[in-house]
């Protein structure tokens, strides 16, 4: 939606009507989601075919428009038509190695870290956020996750204590294009819903470092500041142009919970959009795996075990379930130890058989050596080895992040 028109325009008359009758041309004023009304800050013209394609994949069920403002628009423009993509054009750039794909997955995670240190840089002095770079971010890393999925996996396991903020946003991102991919989300979704989630805490750098980075229990005082970065970084993206719904919704909605004990608004069951549950999520699990300088990380099992059971209370039970599917029970990049003492990176999983991923070994602990890297099916029969726990390479004070790029990037 464009061009918001000038103060000189005829005076408006608000008419409701289904989605299904949304024509281009038309000017929205607000939508309706579920039982939802929500007045949208970027009202405009419906120039594009695919707007009105992603309002209904938004699960947008209802349009304000006026009628007033209705304008002419070529329908049959090359612009206008709905874009179907082929099967061809599906499948084109899927299936890639793993290791292929590595390289450009690598490459694809730090431009966006720089990218996200460059959005907090321009918000503390008070500048506005360049959208078209982070669409262009983000849509380059749904096209790799596409590509072989496993490569962005694996990056978003490295994690530095100092960083949570800018990988913390990045991961999540990662992980709900992921997530979106297995429930067979439409691509041009998908795009919106990585974007959402790339800025969901965008608020958080608007929040003093002494509270976010604070040891300790928060204090009533203090609880009330961190949440308010919900607002602030609705405020931030009420002030971007070209913010989507979904993006919104996401933003809003990542703290409601399904028995409204969530902030900022208390949500309660449907009232949350399934965008709003699946980051819920995504959200929590990667908040709980993550090391940080003031609290220690959680292995995936465990915190796959949390967002069980605070189902169906606090998360969606079938969501939760689903998530667990999607990642596995060892997620790929997760560092685990061999019965036989040898130290790996789950590289691939195994759909059908989830505890007998493939995993590359590099380390030999009863040696206390590295080792010739090597692939292993643990799922194969002539193969005695299985996986004994989960571990963290302080364990074994290890080098993991040169061990990964031994086994993945050289």
């Amino acid at each position: 939606m464009q061009d918001t028109p000038s103060a000189e325009s005829t005076p408006s008359s608000p008419k409701n009507i289904p989605v299904s009758q949304l024509q281009l041309g038309m000017y929205v004023l607000s939508i309706t989601t579920g039982n939802k009304n929500i007045t949208i800050k970027s009202e405009g013209y419906i120039s594009k075919a695919e707007s009105i394609v992603r309002l209904k994949q938004s699960g947008v069920t209802r349009v304000v428009i006026d009628p007033t403002k209705t304008k002419q628009v070529e329908k049959n423009s090359p612009k206008n038509k709905a874009v179907v993509p082929t099967e061809e054009e599906k499948t084109k750039n899927t299936n890639v190695s793993l290791d292929h794909e590595m390289t450009k997955a690598s490459k694809l995670y730090h431009e966006a870290k720089e990218l996200q240190q460059q959005i907090i840089d321009d918000l503390t002095q008070e500048k506005t956020i360049k959208i078209k770079n982070v669409q262009e971010s983000t849509d380059a890393i749904v096209d790799s996750i596409f590509r072989n999925q496993d490569a962005l996996s694996c990056m978003s396991r490295l994690r530095l204590k100092n960083d949570y903020l800018v990988e913390h946003a990045l991961n999540v991102s990662i992980l709900m294009t992921i997530f979106c991919k297995y429930l067979n989300i439409e691509k041009a979704l998908i795009e919106q819903i990585a974007l959402g989630a790339f800025l969901h805490d965008i608020g958080k750098v608007l929040v003093s470092d002494d509270i976010l980075n604070k040891s300790g229990k928060y204090t009533k005082n203090e609880f009330e500041e961190m949440k308010k970065h919900v607002s602030l970084g609705i405020k931030v993206l009420e002030d971007t142009p070209d913010i989507s719904h979904v993006v919104m919704s996401m933003v809003k909605e990542h703290h409601e919970r399904l028995d409204g004990q969530g902030y900022p608004h208390q949500l309660k069951g449907e009232a949350i959009s399934k965008y709003g549950r699946m980051i819920a999520i995504v959200d929590s699990y990667d908040a709980m795996t993550a090391e940080r300088i003031y609290k220690s990380s959680m292995h995936p099992i465990q915190a796959f075990k949390n967002l069980m059971k605070e189902a169906p209370d606090s998360y969606d039970k079938e969501l939760v379930e689903q998530f667990v599917q999607c990642l596995g029970l060892y997620p790929v990049g997760t560092l685990v130890k061999l019965n036989s003492g040898k130290l790996g990176l789950i590289s691939q999983l195994n759909k059908s058989k989830p505890l007998q991923p493939f995993v590359r070994v590099f380390y030999n602990t009863r040696l206390n050596q590295a080792i010739a890297m090597k692939e292993i099916d643990l799922s194969k029969p002539k193969n005695n080895d299985q996986i004994d726990c989960c571990i963290k390479p302080e364990e074994f004070n290890i080098n993991l992040l040169g061990f990964f790029k031994a086994a993945f990037l050289e």
